[in-house]
């Protein structure tokens, strides 16, 4: 499912030249996407050599890359199944024990991957991917300087590689340097080949963000038109460019390309965006039934790591004003991961249920990690308001506000509430 900021958006495997994956020998861009071509030649090499576990290793990965092209989570099913076969023709090999890494990563298992990553690490101790997988569980736990320490065995070990440049991008991100990220981002990029569409449309999708969140939404929405020319209909694409479109304030694009997101992948969170544009566009009717069936579905993955939690934090917080409810939901994650975008639900649900000065501390740890996100700041801001430091609530404001960013509009809105209310003083 996909999860595009915290996995997020976060690349698992870019190279396939560093898994072994056979390339196509065409100089044109196949037909069929890469994934599907993956899938194709693993079926034709199982065909040739079926009692060997190449074959189903190399499907395993086709399969997952599919997952990833398609939002379909199906696909990680069948690639277990192509990984269990290739681990009963041998037992032991270090490939499939890293793709079962990489699975458990797709389907947002982290505290499982983190382990079997430390263990593989043990084992090849310069195996770049492993150092990647331990780079992906780590940040995605909130575990910023081992996942940093990780990220920088990649590049030392073979300067300027794929997978370490797109992790390096993601952590600069979160540290705070957007403009750094989309360097390395924009490096990865012209180092990738043409052929490999997917991954050039997945790394144009993280560009747009990068742009986006910078408050550069031309650029942004430049980039992400690149993306879905190369790549139609990809799913990152069509969410980060509704993104834009939501701080253009142009609601009904997008809703239209959320829509086109949801019929494609029909996950719980993709529903919650298409809910808050709904509301946003005036279609007050269909926003009600959208939230409505959002935390049905929402509600049913819950015991997942795969899940929609987060979103179901801020349905209950900012939509159906159940604090309760939000805190709970807030506590069950926050009980295994610790990334700045967990500890701002979590802070936001204290906030709510009127705990502030447990809100200040959790919002403070994600502000340490030195993220520049305009809807965290504008929380801080509103935490900082009510427990009466007006110096801090008026910073985080303002620099949400710079961004011009999504969350900048709800500062925008407290800080002329405190401009109004200097007048009546």
């Amino acid at each position: 499912m996909e999860n595009f900021l915290a996995l997020p958006v976060l690349s698992i495997v870019l190279s396939l030249a560093a898994t072994g994956v056979a390339q196509t020998s065409s100089t044109t861009i196949p037909p069929l996407s890469p994934a599907a071509q993956g899938i194709a030649n693993a079926k034709k090499e199982i065909a040739k050599k079926p009692g060997q576990f190449a074959g189903y290793n190399q499907l395993a990965i086709a399969l997952s890359r599919r997952a990833r092209e398609t939002s379909d989570v199906a696909y990680y099913a069948q690639a277990e199944e192509a990984l269990n076969k290739a681990a009963d023709l041998a037992p032991d090999n270090f490939e499939s024990a890293k793709i079962h890494v990489w699975l458990l990563l797709g389907r947002h298992e982290f505290p499982a991957a983190l382990e079997a990553a430390k263990l593989l690490n043990k084992k090849v101790p310069d195996d770049i991917l492993v150092y990647g997988f331990l780079v992906d569980a780590n940040a995605e736990l909130g575990n910023y300087p081992d996942a940093e320490s990780a990220a920088q065995w990649m590049l030392n070990l073979r300067p300027g590689n794929l997978p370490g440049m797109t992790r390096a991008a993601y952590l600069r991100e979160m540290f705070g340097d957007v403009d750094g990220a989309y360097e390395l981002m924009d490096m990865a990029y012209q180092a990738t080949v043409p052929t490999e569409t997917e991954d050039r449309a997945w790394i144009l999708s993280q560009m747009g963000h990068l742009r986006s969140v910078a408050g550069r939404s031309d650029d942004a929405e430049n980039i992400l038109q690149q993306a879905l020319v190369l790549f139609p209909s990809y799913h990152y694409a069509l969410s980060n460019l509704a993104r834009v479109r939501m701080t253009q304030e142009r609601y009904e694009d997008a809703v239209t390309l959320l829509r086109q997101r949801y019929q494609a992948a029909q996950h719980a969170e993709n529903l919650y965006d298409l809910a808050e544009a709904l509301e946003l566009a005036g279609h007050e009717t269909e926003a009600k039934k959208a939230f409505a069936e959002f935390e049905t579905k929402s509600l049913a993955e819950a015991s997942r790591k795969d899940n929609s939690s987060r979103e179901l934090v801020f349905y209950y917080t900012d939509h159906a004003h159940q604090p309760a409810r939000a805190l709970e939901v807030a506590r069950q994650e926050f009980s295994w991961r610790h990334d700045v975008y967990t500890l701002d639900a979590y802070a936001w649900a204290l906030h709510v249920n009127g705990q502030d000065a447990e809100a200040h501390k959790q919002i403070s740890m994600a502000l340490e990690v030195g993220i520049r996100d305009a809807k965290l700041l504008a929380h801080a801001g509103e935490i900082a308001l009510t427990l009466g430091d007006r110096a801090s609530a008026e910073r985080y404001l303002n620099e949400s506000v710079s961004l011009h960013a999504a969350g900048s509009e709800q500062a925008r809105v407290v800080l002329a509430g405190l401009g109004r209310a200097e007048v009546k003083e």
